[in-house]
C-alpha cells in the first residue's frame, strides 16, 4: 500500500470534528474545518435591497463579511439576540472561490467527534430543513445532530448576492473612510466552545 493509500484509509476511519450550534432549540453542526472563528453577537450594518435572510455586514479586521440568518432561510421565526447569540464565521464556496460568511446562531454548543458509523443519510421527512441542505444526521448521545452542508444552504444565486453585498459594503466603507468603527475581536472556534 502506498503512503497516499494508507493516508486515505486512515482518513476514512478517523473521526471528523464538527462544531454544534442551536437554531430554535434544534441542534445543528458543520465541519470544524469550515469554521474560521466564533464571534460574540454585535450590531450588523444593514445593506439596502438585500434578501430577508441577509442581515447585513460586519467589519472583521478590515474585511467586510456578510452576515446571514439561517433561521430565516429555514423558515423559522427571526429571534431577538440574547447573551448566547453568536456569529459563526464560516468559509463557503461560491463559483469555486472561497468566501467568508457570518451565520447567526442562537448559541454555540461544543466541538464533537463523529466517525462514519455515527452518520446516517438525511431523512426524507421529519425535519424543518430542506434535505438538500443536510449532509448527514449524526448520532450523538441519545439524539441526532443535523449536519449542514454549508455550501448548499444558500443557492449560488443567493450566495452571489451575499458576496456582491459584501463587495458593495466594502466599497461604501472605503468611500466613507470609516471602516474601523466595529469591534474586531474574535475567538477561535475551539476556544469559544472549550474544545481542543
Amino acid at each position: 500500500m502506498t503512503d497516499a493509500a494508507a493516508s486515505a484509509a486512515r482518513t476514512q476511519t478517523e473521526p471528523a470534528q464538527y462544531l454544534t450550534f442551536t437554531l430554535d432549540r434544534e441542534v445543528f453542526a458543520t465541519e470544524i474545518e469550515k469554521v474560521r472563528e466564533v464571534l460574540e453577537y454585535r450590531d450588523v450594518t444593514k445593506v439596502p435591497r438585500t434578501p430577508d435572510f441577509m442581515r447585513g455586514v460586519i467589519n472583521l479586521r478590515g474585511n467586510v463579511v456578510p452576515v446571514v440568518d439561517p433561521r430565516l432561510q429555514f423558515g423559522m421565526e427571526q429571534a431577538e439576540p440574547t447573551v448566547d447569540t453568536c456569529i459563526v464565521i464560516v468559509e463557503v464556496r461560491i463559483d469555486d472561490e472561497s468566501t467568508l460568511l457570518g451565520a447567526i446562531a442562537d448559541s454555540v454548543q461544543e466541538v464533537i467527534d463523529l466517525d462514519a458509523s455515527q452518520l446516517e443519510p438525511p431523512p426524507r421527512l421529519g425535519t424543518r430543513v430542506h434535505t438538500d441542505f443536510i449532509r448527514a444526521m449524526g448520532k450523538h448521545h441519545d439524539g441526532f445532530v443535523i449536519i449542514l452542508d454549508m455550501d448548499r444552504v444558500f443557492s449560488e444565486e443567493e450566495l452571489a448576492s451575499v458576496r456582491s453585498t459584501g463587495d458593495l459594503a466594502a466599497s461604501d466603507a472605503e468611500d466613507a473612510g470609516n471602516g474601523d468603527d466595529i469591534d474586531e475581536g474574535g475567538t477561535d472556534a475551539s476556544e469559544k466552545v472549550g474544545g481542543e
